[in-house]
């Protein structure tokens, strides 16, 4: 009885969890179901694919950016750092990092990325951006998976004559990234829905050549793209706004499941 008794409560608590997620979702499709049409995904002013493109492209650019220098960074705190007080203040600014606003991090690019390196507002300046504001939560989730690899298969490596390096690119790697393919799960969701960061940094409304064909070319993307229509376009309906959101949700949904079936797949690897 007790057994059940659990069961149900568990089972209500994941759809007291889940529920509001697909009410959201249903929700948005439901008001915006009118404005999604061929002519919402053409290429020119009215469509969004330009907005898809440029949001993929600062999203994969954020990750491409934010998981070599994460990862790094977690390697040593994890294999190399001590225990010491410059440890432990290193530890402490990420936590506090990683509750900084967007805004901040938006107004920091504005003046590193775009005034000081002279970027302009362009794709790598927003990319740089967003990897300063997801690079806490990429170093704390990869160092928690770092630690995870059981002692025993380091001793073992180092038993063999492997060296410190040897024994975390073969061994410690391979074995953690499952857990730093979730760190950039959770960065990739985060990055593809800020609007602050982008506005200051790389985002533009409406644009005469509407892909990016270089690293210092403005985008358009959808969180700025809902900003504005929701805030400044009157032209804008409310089934276009609704629309949006949805086609932001979706394209956040597609790029995690495309992440987690790639931490899948190394899971199946894992030798632990």
């Amino acid at each position: 009885m007790a057994e059940k008794v659990a069961f149900g409560g568990l089972w209500t608590a994941a759809v007291v969890v889940i529920a509001p997620v697909f009410g959201i979702i249903a929700y948005m499709l439901y008001r915006g179901i009118g404005a999604l049409n061929p002519e919402m995904f053409q290429v020119g002013t009215k469509g969004l694919v330009p907005a898809i493109v440029g949001t993929t492209a600062l999203v994969l650019l954020t990750a491409l950016i934010a998981a070599p220098l994460g990862v790094a960074a977690a390697i040593y705190l994890s294999e190399y750092a001590g225990r010491g007080p410059l440890v432990r203040a290193i530890r402490l600014a990420l936590v506090n990092l990683a509750g900084v606003p967007s805004v901040v991090y938006g107004l920091f690019g504005l003046a590193l990325f775009v005034m000081l390196f002279q970027l302009g507002r362009c794709l790598l300046a927003g990319a740089c951006t967003l990897a300063l504001l997801v690079l806490p939560l990429v170093i704390s989730a990869s160092e928690e998976a770092l630690r995870q690899v059981p002692h025993s298969l380091r001793q073992a490596s180092w038993g063999i004559g492997a060296t410190r390096w040897q024994t975390i690119r073969r061994i410690v790697l391979p074995n953690a990234m499952p857990g730093i393919i979730t760190a950039l799960i959770l960065s990739i969701g985060r990055a593809a829905g800020e609007t602050a960061p982008i506005l200051f940094t790389a985002a533009f409304y409406s644009l005469s050549k509407p892909f990016p064909t270089s690293l210092k070319d403005p985008i358009l993307v959808l969180p700025y793209q809902l900003y504005v229509m929701a805030t400044e376009d009157p032209h804008a309906t409310e089934e276009q706004k609704w629309a949006t959101a949805f086609i932001l949700v979706v394209l956040v949904v597609a790029l995690n499941l495309a992440a987690i079936a790639i931490r899948a797949r190394l899971r199946r690897k894992q030798r632990w």
